[in-house]
């Protein structure tokens, strides 16, 4: 699994299960899924993301390009 997937799958993971404790716990729990949304937005701006940090760290890799990183 890449860095890439598996951030997409944090974040699904988290955003699925912030609704259901928003819903069946307290509605507070809804600011943890603005909390996900808003990073994923600074991410698609700045291309940095904390949770990358700790992917990487932890022996995942990024995208594997078939030409190289440029994709020539």
């Amino acid at each position: 699994m890449t860095v890439e997937a598996a951030l997409r799958a944090f974040a699904g993971a988290f955003v699925l299960l912030s609704l259901a404790l928003g819903y069946f716990v307290h509605p507070y729990w809804f600011f943890f899924t603005a909390f996900v949304g808003i990073n994923l937005l600074q991410s698609a701006v700045t291309g940095w993301c904390p949770l990358m940090v700790i992917l990487r760290k932890a022996g995942l890799q990024g995208r594997r390009h078939e030409n190289g990183p440029d994709g020539r």
